[in-house]
């Protein structure tokens, strides 16, 4: 069972208050919604910074080998 950590943080009573009635309403533990919530935005966020990556080296995809191409020559060289 993985371990738990407390965390402390601030917000805005209208937004904890809403948080609160929206778990108790559901039957929805906070912790458990908070903890799915943040995870969700982290994963979003990820996902913006590889749109972004693959964004900015889309120029590049013209000098782009194959994967097979690629492991073809990594072979070679070992």
């Amino acid at each position: 069972m993985p371990t738990k950590k407390s965390l402390a943080v601030r917000l805005n009573s209208q937004v904890a208050e809403r948080m609160r009635r929206y778990c108790a309403e559901r039957g929805i533990k906070q912790g458990f919604f908070i903890e799915k919530a943040l995870l969700e935005q982290i994963e979003r966020e990820e996902l913006n910074e590889d749109l972004l990556d693959f964004k900015k080296h889309r120029s590049h995809e013209k000098d782009a080998i194959s994967f097979e191409e690629y492991l073809r020559l990594r072979r070679s060289h070992v």
